[in-house]
């Protein structure tokens, strides 16, 4: 066996790396496949897959028990709750933060409503007046 030093081995798995990449870009994966078709779908035949998911729903929930019902809002709010205990301060932080960020805005957004409905009625009655 021939001595092979690290350059010749770094040089090796670069070019091993680029075919694999190649590989890779020729022959698409799964989800590209997915994302390939839904993109040559129409905008109608999305609403009718998105209808008759939403209609299969529906019925799902309109044949169980309210027992069973209870059963899953439980289990949504326990996982909601577990993945809230597994986030890190920064992403409570962050979560609070965002909160707080559309309070302002909203805050805003009524403010901003207020003041144009005191502009209106100021030139209304300035218009009345004249």
């Amino acid at each position: 066996m021939l001595p092979v030093d690290g350059r010749q081995l770094e040089n090796v798995k670069g070019e091993l790396l680029k075919l694999k990449k190649k590989e890779a870009a020729d022959c698409p994966t799964t989800a590209q496949r997915g994302q390939d078709r839904r993109a040559e779908e129409t905008e109608e035949q999305r609403n009718s897959q998105l209808s008759d998911m939403a209609q299969r729903g529906q019925e799902r929930r309109a044949e169980e028990t309210e027992e069973q019902r209870n059963s899953r809002l439980a289990v949504m709010g326990q996982r909601s709750q577990e993945r809230r205990a597994e986030g890190t301060d920064e992403q409570r932080n962050s979560r609070l933060s965002a909160m707080v960020q559309h309070a302002r805005e909203r805050h805003l957004n009524l403010i901003e409503g207020q003041n144009q409905h005191q502009i209106q009625t100021f030139y209304a009655a300035r218009t009345v007046l004249n």
